[in-house]
C-alpha cells in the first residue's frame, strides 16, 4: 500500500531539503505548479521515493512512502531555486512551470529560456477569466474585512479586559468575539462560493451552447432537489 507524505517547506528551507532527501539515496519522481484559487497564488509540489527504504518496509508490511515537498503562497514573481544541482531530470517541470506559470525559476542546469512550449498565450496557466478575476477580487475583500472585524473585536475584548479584570472582562465579551468569529467564517464562506459560482459560470460560457443547457438544467434541478430535502 502507498502512502503519501508531505512536507510544507518555504522557499529558503526547499534547498537543504532536496539536499537531505539526495543525501539518504531518495530519487526525484516528479514536480507539479498549482495555481490557487482562492489568491491566485502558486503552489509547487516536488515528488521523490527513497527506493532502498521502500524496498525495506515493503518485505516488512508491503507498505511504502511517497514523501513531497510542498512549497505554497508563491508569487508569481518571486525567486525560486532550481533543483536541477540536486537532480538533473527536473529540467523538464521547471521549464514546464515557468512556460505555462510564468514562474521565476533560478539557475537552471537546462534552460530552455521560455521555448520549451510552443504557446499561442503566453503564460497560459496564469490567464484567468474576467468573472473569476472579478469573483476574486470580492473574495479578498470579504476575507480582509472579515479579519478586520476579528481584530476589531479582539482588540475590544483586550480593552475591556484591563479595564473591568480579566475575569469580568472575559464573561463581557465572550458574545461579541463568537458573534464576529461566526460573522468572519460566514463572510469567508459567502466569499469562496461566489468564486466558485464564477469559474462554473466561466466554464459553462466555453462550453458548447447545447451542452451548457443541459448542465445548467441538471444543476436547477439538483438545487431544487437539495431545497426540498432541506425543507422536509
Amino acid at each position: 500500500m502507498q502512502k503519501a507524505i508531505y512536507t510544507t517547506v518555504g522557499i529558503d528551507e526547499l534547498l537543504p531539503h532536496v539536499q537531505a532527501l539526495k543525501g539518504v539515496g531518495a530519487r526525484f519522481v516528479q514536480m507539479h505548479a498549482e495555481r490557487c484559487v482562492d489568491d491566485g497564488s502558486y503552489r509547487l509540489v516536488y515528488t521523490f521515493i527513497n527506493v532502498r527504504a521502500a524496498q525495506e518496509q515493503i518485505a516488512q508490511d508491503g507498505s511504502y512512502a511517497i514523501e513531497n515537498l510542498v512549497v505554497e503562497g508563491i508569487d508569481q514573481y518571486q525567486e525560486i531555486p532550481s533543483i536541477s544541482s540536486y537532480y538533473p531530470a527536473v529540467f523538464p517541470f521547471e521549464n514546464e512551470a515557468h512556460d505555462l506559470f510564468g514562474l521565476a525559476i533560478t539557475d537552471m542546469q537546462i534552460d530552455f529560456k521560455g521555448f520549451f512550449y510552443q504557446v499561442s498565450t503566453a503564460e497560459p496557466m496564469s490567464v484567468i477569466t474576467p468573472e473569476v478575476k472579478a469573483a476574486r477580487e470580492k473574495a479578498m475583500k470579504v476575507r480582509a474585512a472579515a479579519e478586520a472585524k476579528a481584530r476589531k473585536a479582539a482588540a475590544e475584548k483586550a480593552a475591556a479586559a484591563a479595564a473591568a479584570g480579566e475575569g469580568a472582562a472575559d464573561a463581557a465579551v465572550a458574545q461579541p468575539a463568537a458573534a464576529a468569529g461566526s460573522d468572519a467564517q460566514h463572510d469567508d464562506a459567502a466569499a469562496k462560493a461566489a468564486l466558485k459560482a464564477a469559474e462554473l459560470e466561466a466554464k459553462l460560457t466555453a462550453m458548447d451552447p447545447e451542452k451548457a443547457a443541459k448542465v445548467r438544467a441538471a444543476l436547477a434541478t439538483k438545487a431544487a432537489r437539495d431545497k426540498q430535502n432541506k425543507e422536509a
